[in-house]
């Protein structure tokens, strides 16, 4: 396991999440398919399936490695850096939702479905 999983291991608290789905899709009603909590910063952000990928920009633009699944149900990690994976890491309370958070028009008559 690379030292930035490895040292998130031993943490005492967790990151609250900036909001229930990806900050700038909801801000310009873009959709996502899932979505990444910053374990940095607390930063909610799309997938690289999404359509925008904002998680991975996070990182581009602000270095923070590690990432987790805030989906409900999954907890697994991920370090953009050392490109490594941890099948499941400790979650804090706010750190997985209880239920999955559709995008912008999901679900609504005529938008994505």
């Amino acid at each position: 396991m690379c030292e930035h999983l490895d040292g998130l291991r031993s943490r005492r608290r967790g990151v609250s999440p900036s909001g229930p789905g990806c900050e700038e899709c909801l801000a310009s009603g873009d959709a996502w398919v899932h979505l990444r909590l910053c374990l940095a910063c607390g930063h909610v952000g799309c997938c690289d399936d999404s359509p925008n990928r904002h998680a991975t920009r996070h990182f581009h633009a602000k270095g923070h490695p590690v990432i987790k699944s805030f989906e409900p149900g999954e907890g697994w990690a991920w370090c953009y850096e050392d490109e490594e994976l941890a099948p499941q890491l400790r979650s804090f309370p706010g750190e997985t939702p209880r239920r999955h958070l559709d995008p912008p028009g999901a679900g609504a008559p005529g938008g994505p479905g």
